[in-house]
């Protein structure tokens, strides 16, 4: 059987619906259940999804609670809340400087420093805490043995896959992954304060680079490959996707050169214009899981198995 990774990105709310939706559909194509990866990597919104599939929660059932349909109630209640369209007025402090001078030394690129020049956000992340709290088993964490969610250091940039490498209690690495700069406040964990994965790296699929996998599913929605053009507020959104685009395209290059097969299943032109500028608004959900072409995910698949 091929070992598989399971590499989901970040995305935000509307990006958490698209990787359901695509996730559905790849799941239809291999005839695998996704929670049967040997390795799962979540940032951001994609740790959300790697945590329900790292406790045994499928994807079916994440498609019938966005559906509004009856679902497990774990995952009814985290949906039923949302930090909201925009974030709330940040404080004028500015935590994430680690991250601005970690850029001009080349250690993360120019995103993320642009990121570390936010003011600390006030969002309430504690709809991520309790579903943390809701998943863990009774080490604090989930059964899968190989769940990992990503964070970034705020100080370094460096990034950090909890489960991994860093133990901590689900509810905070969630929280830590999904601290977006500028709308939630970075997240203390053992001492040193994180923020959103994303803010570095879109996916982190490299960190499976020494697994011993041989084919990663790679899903993230803030990367597509050729571009994409928008018009008004999407610019903004395309030169950030733009930039994420490079960072997914030199991990692909990374894991293809050791020899590992990568499904690579991203947004195209129809779908991000479902989704418009801002991915937080939870408005434009029930259009963005009709959106997901099962006919172009296939065509996906079937590149990134013949490369």
């Amino acid at each position: 059987m091929t070992r598989r990774a399971l590499v989901l990105g970040c995305g935000g709310t509307l990006g958490f619906a698209w990787t359901t939706a695509a996730l559905a559909a790849v799941e239809d194509q291999l005839g695998w259940d996704a929670r049967d990866a040997d390795v799962l990597v979540g940032t951001s919104a994609g740790a959300e999804m790697a945590a329900f599939l790292g406790s045994g929660i499928g994807v079916g059932e994440i498609m019938a609670a966005l559906l509004g349909e009856p679902a497990d109630s774990r995952v009814t209640r985290h949906l039923a809340r949302h930090p909201g369209l925009l974030p709330p007025l940040p404080v004028p402090v500015w935590p994430g400087l680690g991250l601005t001078a970690a850029a001009l030394r080349g250690r993360v690129d120019l995103l993320a420093g642009l990121a570390g020049v936010l003011p600390k956000g006030r969002g309430d992340a504690g709809w991520l805490r309790a579903l943390g709290a809701a998943l863990a088993n009774a080490d604090g964490w989930v059964d899968h043995p190989r769940t990992w969610l990503v964070g970034a250091d705020l100080r370094t940039g460096e990034r950090v896959a909890f489960g991994k490498s860093h133990r901590t209690q689900l509810g905070a690495a969630i929280a830590a992954s999904w601290a977006i700069p500028g709308w939630f406040p970075p997240v203390g964990v053992n001492g040193r304060k994180y923020v959103d994965g994303g803010t570095v790296s879109p996916t982190s699929a490299d960190l499976v680079l020494e697994t011993g996998v041989e084919e990663v599913v790679l899903i993230p929605p803030m990367s597509t490959s050729g571009g994409a053009p928008g018009r008004g507020f999407a610019r903004l959104e395309r030169l950030a996707r733009r930039a994420m685009t490079r960072r997914v395209d030199a991990e692909v290059k990374q894991l293809r050169a050791a020899g590992i097969r990568v499904l690579r299943i991203e947004p195209g032109q129809a779908e991000l214009d479902v989704m418009g500028p801002n991915f937080m608004d939870l408005r434009r959900r029930a259009d963005v899981l009709r959106a997901v072409p099962p006919a172009r995910i296939r065509a996906a698949i079937e590149q990134g198995a013949t490369r």
